[in-house]
C-alpha cells in the first residue's frame, strides 16, 4: 500500500508535527484568517502513567483528543482569528475541529481508495480541495458545502449501492479533525493535498464523486472476493 511519502503530485505530505501548544494555535489563526473557516477547539491528550488519554476522562474514548469537548461546540465555533486566539489561549493543548456543512463538506473514504482515486483524478487533470489523511488511514476531501443529502443518490446514478462501499459524507452537524491534532497514540492527521491560494474554490461533489465511488467500489469489490 502506498505511504503518503511514496504518492507524487497533488499528494505531497506534509510532516508530523509535534502537537505542541504554539503550533495548534498558529494553525487555527491560520485556519480562519486565511481560509475563512471556522474552528472549535476539542479535546486534549493527557499523559497519565505513561499513556496518553483523552482529557475527556473515559478510557474507552473512541476518538482520543480528537473530539468536542462540549456539547455546545457548534455555537463555539468561529471564524474569527480573534476568536481563535483566545479560545486557545485557554486551552493551548486543544485539537483543532472544523465543522462540516457550513464552508465545506467532507468525502470520507479509507486510504487505499482515496490514493487510488488521487491517481485517477490526477490524470483527469481535476482541481482538488484539500485533502487530510487521519492516523485511523482514511482520507477525507473537501468540496462545496451541501454535498452530503447528495451523494447517496449520485452514488446509485453510477451504478452503486450506497450501502455496499465505504463512502460517507459529512455534512451540517458534523466535524472532521485539521492538521495537525493528533489522535490518541496514533499519530497525527496530516494534509495529503494541502490548502494554497490555488484550491482555494473549492469542487462541487459531482466532480470528485465518480473517481472516488469507483476506487471505494473496487476495494469493496476485492473484500468480497477474499476467502
Amino acid at each position: 500500500m502506498l505511504s503518503v511519502e511514496e504518492t507524487i503530485g497533488v499528494t505531497e505530505a506534509a510532516r508530523i508535527p509535534q502537537q505542541r501548544g504554539e503550533q495548534l494555535l498558529d494553525s487555527a489563526v491560520r485556519y480562519a484568517e486565511e481560509r475563512h473557516w471556522d474552528v472549535f477547539p476539542g479535546t486534549w491528550l493527557e499523559a497519565v502513567e505513561g499513556r496518553e488519554l483523552c482529557s475527556c476522562a473515559d478510557p474507552a474514548c473512541p476518538a482520543p483528543g480528537a473530539h468536542p469537548a462540549r456539547p455546545d461546540w457548534a455555537s463555539q465555533a468561529t471564524g474569527s482569528a480573534v476568536g481563535a486566539r483566545r479560545l486557545w489561549g485557554k486551552h493551548p493543548r486543544a485539537s483543532i475541529l472544523l465543522p462540516t456543512g457550513r464552508t465545506f463538506d467532507a468525502l470520507d473514504v479509507p486510504e487505499s481508495a482515496g490514493f487510488l482515486a488521487l491517481a485517477r483524478m490526477e490524470r483527469m487533470d481535476l482541481t482538488l480541495g484539500p485533502v487530510t489523511c487521519t492516523p485511523d488511514r482514511r482520507m477525507l476531501f473537501f468540496v462545496l458545502p451541501g454535498a452530503a443529502p447528495k451523494v447517496a443518490d449520485l452514488i446509485r446514478k453510477l451504478g452503486w449501492s450506497p450501502a455496499g462501499i465505504d463512502l460517507v459524507a459529512k455534512g451540517e452537524g458534523q466535524y472532521v479533525a485539521a492538521p495537525p491534532t493528533r489522535i490518541g497514540g496514533q499519530g497525527a492527521v496530516q494534509w495529503a493535498n494541502r490548502p494554497t491560494a490555488a484550491n482555494r474554490w473549492l469542487p462541487d461533489v459531482e466532480e470528485l464523486i465518480s473517481p472516488l465511488a469507483y476506487a471505494c467500489g473496487r476495494e469493496a469489490a476485492a473484500a468480497r472476493g477474499r476467502p
